[in-house]
């Protein structure tokens, strides 16, 4: 399996697409979200996080702190590389004791990790098909998340 691609047509839609990905998703789970300002990471986000029982009102772009924590049916580990130019500002904030803890790791502009990119993960790109459209694309990268998209697509 390559990808999916799917064509949400409202704000709403992406929220709920995240929603759904959550109930595939267990502690350990890292998700690249990949796309120009505005795509719809953040809301896609928000989406993940009512999923996994996390108040989405909560949930805001953490683009001046670099990541934000939120406790629910799993921690999420909510990042946001959009000030980061050089992949070693994001080792020096300690980024990996997150990644690869016991949480979701969610990474806005995960395109920034360069060299540092996890290996394994689920990339989730994000295109503006017109007004408020969006084509998310899955892309998963390791076994598990072959698998996470197959239960997914169920």
């Amino acid at each position: 399996m390559n990808s999916v691609k799917i064509e949400t047509s409202s704000p709403g839609e992406t929220s709920r697409l995240g929603r759904y990905l959550a109930q595939s998703l267990k502690g350990g789970d890292i998700l690249c979200l990949c796309g120009d300002l505005g795509s719809g990471k953040t809301t896609f986000t928000k989406g993940i996080a009512d999923g996994l029982k996390i108040d989405q009102k909560k949930v805001v772009s953490p683009t001046f702190v670099l990541m934000n924590t939120y406790q629910g049916k799993w921690p999420l580990y909510h990042f946001d590389f959009y000030r980061l130019e050089d992949p070693k500002e994001i080792a020096a904030i300690g980024y990996d004791e997150f990644l690869y803890g016991q949480g979701v790791a969610v990474v806005e502009w995960a395109e920034r990790f360069g060299a540092l990119m996890p290996p394994e993960n689920l990339e989730i790109r994000f295109f503006d098909s017109g007004e408020e459209k969006r084509v998310v694309e899955f892309i998963p990268h390791g076994d598990r998340y072959r698998e996470l998209l197959r239960e997914f697509q169920k």
